[in-house]
């Protein structure tokens, strides 16, 4: 018989995913980036033009790039749109700025499509034991600071497709895994990001559903699976196949030409080669080798093909390819082997952690694919509640610089020490309650600083605190308008170290432990 989520745990995730509606709400005047424009003209393209020319219109510079799944959700957002402002669904966009109903609509749509992470999470209130989550772990994913600030200043659509993510995690919990197959393949064809947790769900599913039933009944499962999954990239994908667009449209896609980095580098990885090239070309200019500096500079924050080093062979995409399948290989021979579903979230949210610390143009909001899953495992050991303390700050602080006008200063800084307070109450009650299970007592609060983050975790959250008002008061004094981008590295340095940190801990925790 399959569980269900108590009354009172449902009505309590209900009340906290009202209470977040209710601070979208209030950042619906906030400053909005480039993404409000780019999804601003998607919702006029998919709705003034035929589908046919979604992928070849090329009249606005926020051409269309996300998979057919995601333009026909935003056509279906266009649809009642010209009863509110006929401009929204105008062609060419309107370049005076949006009128409070052009705004608040779009704003709004954002927050319903929010919906689907309420209705995942109240399902996933049961973990893969039958058994009832806590209801701390179901309020870090609603009240996550790093969703509010990404879908609800700097405006994007993640919380949607995160609950497609955790739909799908929750079928496969459950033993349902066509279903979760399925739901997977419809997230892939919204956002295609997600590709990099694929080599999971293939390992995963292979021999969890189709393997050691027999020949015969496992082919059949083989081909009931891949017929799902064949379906919906059908659905998806027929149209333009039939229009003869499929070229263009993965060029959408994937514009490898767009280089290693983003504009913010994201704390990953690359971020410590750019380093260390610049630091070799220093070094090696200092004594006597001609050394030449490219002209494309990381430390301009440009987008474009921002690929030269000085010193250090160039990265190709193909490389941070074989990268991210090499670290990600420890988790695949775990799920090959012994494929649990108690198992998946942390095996996908792993994966998705490997395309952020390897992959090629990673986008610092890249780290929601992981650190919402891991919130709804936060509380099943005291190691994880201290992981992500620290991660779930890391994932945030590297956010700040998206919002980066000083109106919108209070707001990201207190989201981030709200729930920062959060978990440091939920989580020492919950360690509080496990230690005096067993017997033992937690005298004082150093002794649970000690044990609960730890003095270097301490230390290093600190070293944040430090960061930010070097950003904020010292630099501009020190450098006036020189190094303008010295901040930001500051940051994404900084906060790599914590997400290398974070990759290396689940690495660890998987190898050891599933």
């Amino acid at each position: 018989m399959a569980a269900t989520t108590s009354p009172s745990t449902a009505a309590a995730a209900v009340w906290a995913f009202a209470t977040a509606t209710c601070v979208k709400l209030l950042l619906v005047p906030t400053y909005r980036s480039t993404d409000f424009d780019v999804h601003r003209y998607w919702l006029a393209l998919t709705h003034a033009l035929p589908a046919r020319q979604w992928y070849t219109d090329a009249s606005s510079e926020w051409t269309l790039d996300y998979p057919p799944f995601f333009a026909y959700f935003s056509r279906l957002l266009s649809l009642p749109a010209p009863l509110v402002d006929a401009s929204l669904v105008s062609l060419p966009v309107p370049d005076a700025p949006p009128s409070s109903a052009y705004l608040l609509y779009l704003r709004l749509t954002v927050a319903f499509s929010d919906l689907l992470l309420l209705a995942s999470v109240l399902l996933l209130a049961t973990d893969a034991r039958r058994r009832q989550r806590s209801f701390l772990a179901l309020v870090l994913v609603l009240w996550s600071p790093a969703l509010l600030a990404v879908d609800h200043v700097h405006f994007q659509y993640n919380g949607f497709l995160m609950g497609l993510l955790l739909l799908s995690l929750h079928f496969l919990e459950q033993g349902k895994d066509p279903a979760g197959g399925v739901v997977f393949a419809a997230l892939l064809c919204s956002k295609h990001l997600f590709l990099v947790a694929a080599p999971v769900y293939f390992v995963y599913l292979f021999r969890h559903y189709c393997c050691g039933r027999g020949v015969v009944r496992g082919l059949g499962r083989l081909v009931l699976m891949g017929a799902g999954v064949v379906g919906v990239f059908a659905m998806a994908f027929a149209p333009f196949l039939y229009y003869g667009q499929m070229q263009q449209l993965f060029s959408r896609l994937f514009p490898f030409g767009r280089g290693l980095f983003h504009a913010y580098w994201a704390p990953n990885f690359w971020v410590f080669y750019i380093i260390l090239d610049k630091i070799l070309a220093f070094l090696l200019r200092r004594l006597g080798f001609n050394i030449e500096i490219p002209e494309g500079s990381f430390t301009r924050g440009l987008v474009g093909d921002s690929s030269p080093f000085a010193v250090l062979p160039k990265v190709t995409p193909i490389t941070t390819f074989l990268l991210v399948i090499l670290a990600m290989a420890p988790c695949l021979v775990k799920a090959f082997i012994n494929p649990q579903p108690k198992h998946i979230i942390r095996w996908v949210a792993y994966a998705c952690s490997c395309g952020f610390m390897f992959g090629w143009h990673v986008h610092e909001k890249a780290s929601l694919h992981f650190t919402i899953p891991l919130a709804l495992i936060a509380m099943d050991s005291l190691d994880d509640i201290k992981h992500y303390f620290l991660l779930s700050i890391v994932s945030c602080y590297s956010l700040f610089p998206l919002l980066f006008e000083s109106q919108e200063y209070p707001i990201k800084v207190l989201m981030l020490l709200t729930y920062g307070s959060l978990m440091w109450v939920g989580f020492s009650s919950h360690f509080a309650a496990n230690f005096a299970r067993e017997g033992k007592k937690v005298n004082g609060s150093g002794n649970l600083v000690k044990k609960f983050t730890g003095w270097i975790s301490l230390g290093y959250l600190s070293g944040m605190f430090a960061i930010e008002v070097w950003s904020q008061v010292f630099h501009h004094h020190v450098f006036g308008d020189r190094l303008p981008f010295l901040p930001l590295m500051m940051v994404s340095v900084y906060c790599g170290v914590g997400m290398m940190y974070s990759w290396m801990w689940q690495l660890s925790w998987i190898v050891r432990h599933t």
